[in-house]
């Protein structure tokens, strides 16, 4: 194409083209601003705001009082319940986890069938993950009452014994009892969408060329389906983590993070020290301390994950 069909000069591209994609670019920028708002105010704000206040004492009464890094000290040196309630909500996770994970993906295979009523059964498994937090909490501490909750009353008609577990009022039970109640929401939830949605993305042709070469259904399992599903597997093992160890709601409504501690997790600590104790300061260094610990998590996790998870679009 010669240069007169393509003018190099200032003219080029033409003033009302110009002008039309001034006015595309601002009617963009204008439909993003609410979203913008909402990061700078409700996530970037207060993201600063915490660190600022992490270096301060301060007690949402009085002026925030500089002392540097004195709450994270205490924090590693004399915080009795710090590295228990990290503990305890990394333990909550590496059970919570894999038993969601492997739950989900059963599931997920079962309703990938095309059984009849498949619907009715994708809805019905799905319900649990849409109860309220707090109608689960409630439901589920009558299920566990130690007297009269029909778990028990199930116990003591098998065994014959008059002795059932105590539940959220024991220590030694209290953790078990909120696993089974994550398990409830989580097996049906989001994680099996999208191990269904993985599933009917695997390539029918590959399942009918392991099927040539004389697979059986355990063999296209492992050497057609898992490979396909490992990126689905690692997203939602990534969200399965964050979202354990982010644990509250259900410990603070069911157990109050009792009994004993029993369910004290880091959440809750953090939640204790800002809103009852009203140590703000102290409880900023402790979500700041919690950010880097999930941060490096994740990114071991990304880096881990080269040597497991297999896209379709690396093959050369």
């Amino acid at each position: 194409m010669s240069a007169k069909a393509m003018p190099s000069s200032p003219a080029w591209p033409p003033r009302w083209a110009r002008g039309l994609r001034f006015k595309e670019a601002v009617a963009g920028y204008i439909f993003l601003l609410p979203w913008l708002l909402g990061l700078l105010l409700f996530i970037v704000g207060p993201m600063v705001t915490s660190g600022y206040l992490s270096f301060t004492r301060y007690d949402i009464v009085n002026t925030p009082e500089m002392v540097g890094l004195k709450n994270y000290v205490e924090i590693f040196t004399k915080d009795r319940l710090f590295w228990p309630s990290l503990g305890r909500t990394f333990q909550y996770a590496l059970i919570v986890v894999p038993l969601s994970l492997t739950g989900s993906l059963l599931a997920a295979m079962l309703l990938n069938q095309g059984l009849r009523g498949n619907a009715f059964y994708r809805t019905f498994f799905f319900l649990p993950h849409l109860t309220p937090i707090v109608a689960s909490a409630v439901l589920w501490g009558w299920i566990f009452n130690a007297e009269v909750g029909p778990i028990n009353h199930w116990i003591r008609t098998i065994t014959g014994s008059e002795t059932a577990p105590g539940w959220f009022r024991d220590p030694d039970w209290a953790m078990a009892g909120l696993i089974i109640m994550a398990m409830w929401g989580a097996i049906g939830g989001n994680s099996m969408l999208i191990f269904l949605a993985g599933l009917q993305g695997v390539p029918q042709e590959l399942y009918d060329a392991a099927e040539v070469d004389g697979a059986g259904g355990w063999a296209k399992f492992r050497h057609v389906t898992m490979p396909m599903l490992t990126p689905t597997i690692f997203f939602n093992m990534v969200l399965g983590i964050i979202g354990a160890l982010r644990v509250f709601a259900s410990a603070f409504v069911a157990t109050a993070g009792g009994p004993a501690y029993a369910t004290w997790f880091y959440s809750l600590h953090i939640y204790s020290k800002a809103f009852k104790y009203f140590e703000m300061g102290y409880a900023s260094a402790l979500a700041w301390i919690f950010f880097f610990v999930l941060f490096i998590f994740t990114y071991v996790q990304f880096q881990q994950s080269r040597k497991w998870v297999f896209y379709a679009g690396d093959v050369e």
